[in-house]
């Protein structure tokens, strides 16, 4: 419990590789994570080639983590890699479908989280890139992910080279629901965020963007309407494109 109450993401790594042996005892520890059924339904690419990395950047955002750490992880949903078990064994698959791609989305974030613990009880750090999903389409191309694959996450790894501070949280109280869930009233509400909002960071953030409250930073710039529906139609065109919708 300590060493996960401390984590905060590092996104500054030390010129020091990974060793080979390291890397897999921490993706092993990965496939130590519950599976649906043990289907182990998730394929993990290896990315270190500076070549690699540079074509991986731009997919990213052009991040500067996405270059400067050591080792990309790709996680990927993998339904691919069963269904070809099932059809040489006589069996007719039946994964071809949008539940399957969400059991596989499942197992492929329940080993990714184990990676990352892995890889901190073992001194390094590690950051989520939360824009594998937005270009999935040129990772696919990229990476060359077959048919009922997809990209769901990756992860930056490496010796941190930086110490940054724990990031805020809500109250822990303000997301336990007792039995059933118990929305919340506009008192509650700012309560749980008020901490957030006090915070020196915050109000920078809120006026360096020149908009009224911290709400509106999320809605307006970070994760704007416009940009989640562009990207969510790129996402079920590539889940169409990849067997998992029709």
């Amino acid at each position: 419990m300590e060493l996960l109450n401390k984590h905060v993401s590092i996104r500054k790594f030390a010129e020091k590789d990974i060793a080979q042996k390291l890397l897999e005892s921490i993706i092993y520890s990965g496939t130590r994570a519950s599976t649906t059924g043990n289907m182990q339904l998730y394929s993990v690419v290896i990315t270190k080639s500076e070549e690699q990395k540079d074509k991986l950047l731009p997919l990213h955002f052009n991040q500067p983590v996405a270059k400067s750490a050591p080792v990309l992880l790709t996680f990927v949903a993998d339904f691919n890699r069963f269904t070809k078990w099932c059809k040489i064994n006589n069996a007719n698959p039946g994964y071809d479908n949008f539940l399957s791609f969400t059991t596989a989305c499942i197992d492929a974030l329940l080993c990714a989280q184990n990676v990352c613990i892995a890889a901190e009880n073992s001194g390094l750090g590690i950051c989520y890139l939360g824009t594998t999903t937005y270009n999935a389409e040129q990772i696919i191309e990229l990476l060359k992910l077959p048919n009922l694959t997809f990209p769901i996450t990756t992860i930056a790894i490496g010796y941190p080279d930086e110490s940054p501070e724990l990031t805020d949280r809500i109250p822990v109280k303000g997301i336990i629901h007792k039995e059933t869930y118990s929305d919340y009233d506009e008192d509650q509400l700012k309560s749980l965020y008020s901490f957030k909002e006090q915070l020196e960071s915050s109000r920078n953030f809120v006026k360096e963007n020149n908009k009224e409250t911290l709400a509106q930073v999320f809605t307006d710039v970070r994760y704007k309407k416009a940009d989640n529906e562009f990207f969510s139609g790129k996402m079920l065109d590539v889940l169409k494109s990849q067997g998992f919708l029709h």
